[in-house]
């Protein structure tokens, strides 16, 4: 596999994971329709787009182009970022419990106090 069609299964693979199709995506970045779906016969990215999508998707150029096997950075949003909607929405209820649970154990080291 030659690192161009490498660039387009890496793309594709990160607009799979974010639960959009590749339209969607090019018109959040205000791309022409089939832009991204171009990459697929072996035309490289403009180094602008190749760090506008790295930066969309939160991966490293040298991922998309398929340089580095590393993928993602640990940081939390990098991580929430490759979460499909179902899995943001699953996440969103485990906070929220972590979060009630937080205030509820403060409410009650607060009446133990008083």
């Amino acid at each position: 596999m030659n690192k161009d069609s490498l660039f387009y299964e890496r793309l594709k693979g990160m607009i799979q994971q974010s639960g959009k199709s590749f339209n969607c995506i090019e018109r959040e970045l205000g791309y022409p329709r089939n832009a991204l779906h171009n990459y697929k016969y072996n035309t490289a990215p403009t180094g602008k787009r190749l760090i506008e999508l790295s930066q969309y998707f939160n991966v490293t150029p040298e991922f998309l182009l398929g340089d580095t096997e590393e993928e993602l950075q640990d940081s939390p949003q990098n991580l929430f970022n490759h979460l499909n909607e179902e899995q943001k929405l699953e996440l969103l209820k485990i906070v929220q419990k972590w979060g009630y649970d937080r205030i509820d154990r403060q409410q009650d080291i607060k009446n133990i106090i008083n």
